[in-house]
């Protein structure tokens, strides 16, 4: 597994050969056919591991990733410019937006955060949580990454 940044995320995206999308024929990304890459200790606290499942183009402008967060894992603060949608496939996990209470979010649940929102999410301290992250590009940028989410910020103290 590589250790790798939310922006070379998109970079390997954008020169994959999924990046000139065929606008004629359906295309099938078989699972498993670009590697598991471990997320970056800048944009992530734990154990965190990112499966591309699409990558963004210029006709459709989001990637998309299956991101598996290990108990106690989360993202940094950050936002997206143009919005992100996540749907949460496993476990439990929580998200917050800065100057709000913390929420729970399960396995079936759909979360849209608008463009320009401070936010972080990643699994409860006890349990694991999978979603895949729909992530939509404004100008090339996909997140605005920021500071950390500290222990006490985390623990809602």
């Amino acid at each position: 597994m590589k250790l790798i940044t939310a922006g070379a995320v998109l970079t390997m995206a954008l020169i994959s050969g999924h990046a000139a999308a065929d606008t004629k024929n359906i295309t099938v990304t078989p699972a498993g056919s670009a590697p598991s890459l471990v997320g970056a200790a800048e944009n992530f606290t734990g154990h965190v591991i990112i499966d591309l499942l699409t990558p963004a183009s210029v006709t459709t402008p989001a990637s998309t990733g299956q991101v598996t967060f290990a108990p106690g894992a989360r993202t940094a603060w950050h936002s997206h410019p143009a919005g992100q949608m996540l749907i949460v496939t496993a476990g439990k996990g929580w998200i917050e937006k800065e100057g709000e209470a913390k929420k729970v979010i399960a396995s079936g649940d759909t979360v849209w955060i608008p463009a320009g929102v401070k936010h972080w999410h990643g699994a409860t301290d006890a349990t694991a949580m999978s979603h895949i992250a729909v992530t939509y590009i404004r100008d090339g940028i996909n997140a605005e990454w920021l500071e950390p989410v500290s222990d006490e910020e985390y623990k809602g103290l």
